[in-house]
């Protein structure tokens, strides 16, 4: 297993799909995983310190889990099957619950737990960024900077 940091969310035009940007802690390899509105808008708000006046559904669970006297150790991603990603929530204990990934890294950015996947995943969907990408990927970084959670209300149509 490898951990990952997260780089960010993008919509990806012109579909409006948004994409959560992981990157190897001690490599090369990003991740890009493609997820709804919802968990793109939980994921930008917390990476952006912003703290909604009543709790959203992953700040919800981790009150849960933390009412509950558990606590979350890691994040995995564990699977990749036909284009879908899979995830485990590990738990103290090593009690482990499948979870999409784009919920468990919304709830390990809120938790501050580290995110990890597996050298399987990693193998078949990480992508190595040449260097001369490497200014798409500043360019990224930057746009993350400017986004707001507006950008990922639905449109009608």
């Amino acid at each position: 297993m490898g951990e990952m940091r997260v780089i960010g969310v993008r919509v990806e035009q012109p579909q409006n799909q948004p994409v959560l940007l992981l990157r190897e802690s001690d490599g090369d390899r990003y991740l890009p995983i493609w997820i709804g509105q919802t968990e793109a808008t939980a994921i930008v708000l917390e990476q952006q310190g912003v703290e909604p006046a009543r709790p959203l559904t992953h700040d919800l669970i981790k009150i849960l889990i933390e009412s509950f006297g558990r606590s979350l150790k890691e994040v995995r991603i564990v699977d990749l099957q036909e284009g879908t990603f899979y995830a485990d929530l590990v738990f103290d204990e090593q009690t482990t619950v499948s979870a999409r990934p784009s919920d468990s890294i919304a709830l390990a950015l809120r938790i501050g737990v580290p995110i990890f996947a597996s050298e399987a995943v990693l193998a078949e969907a990480g992508l190595v960024i040449p260097d001369e990408r490497e200014d798409e990927v500043e360019k990224f970084k930057e746009f993350l900077d400017t986004i707001s959670p507006d950008d990922f209300k639905a449109t009608d149509g």
